[in-house]
């Protein structure tokens, strides 16, 4: 299951990669996210993060990775537990004086929980995007 959106902030590319690379800043752009901190790295590929999130009433611990880290083109976040897999792959480009970027979130509940998932969180899932691109572009902007 996933979703996607494009969008386009009022931001310099680098600028906007640069503040979303820091993961701990899902604090104030990702509306599920109670808290973010990074346990491990640099910043670039391999830092780790333990995320805490809340999604239909549950609160959920993940620890994320990061995959890619492609200044100014594109990120890659892997967040794993032992239920669930959530991949949040960001990819920018230079829009007048702004940037847009493509947001896509894919999520690996094992093979019962991809089967079923879908049915029950579908509708919440595609309003979660839409509320996080929203919150984005606030904090962009």
């Amino acid at each position: 299951m996933h979703v996607e959106r494009t969008f386009t902030v009022p931001r310099p590319v680098e600028e906007v990669f640069d503040y979303l690379a820091d993961f701990t800043h899902t604090e104030a752009w990702d509306p599920g996210t109670v808290s973010t901190t990074r346990t491990g790295g640099d910043g670039g590929v391999g830092t780790t993060y333990a995320n805490t999130s809340r999604f239909v009433g549950r609160t959920v611990e993940l620890t994320y990775e990061t995959l890619t880290h492609d200044r100014p083109h594109r990120l890659v976040f892997r967040g794993r537990n032992a239920s669930a897999t959530a991949t949040d792959t960001l990819t920018f480009a230079t829009a007048g004086e702004g940037t847009t970027m493509h947001y896509r979130a894919d999520f690996d509940f094992g093979r019962l929980g991809n089967l079923l998932f879908p049915l029950f969180v579908r509708g919440k899932i595609d309003r979660l995007a839409d509320d996080t691109v929203a919150q984005m572009s606030r904090t962009l902007s």
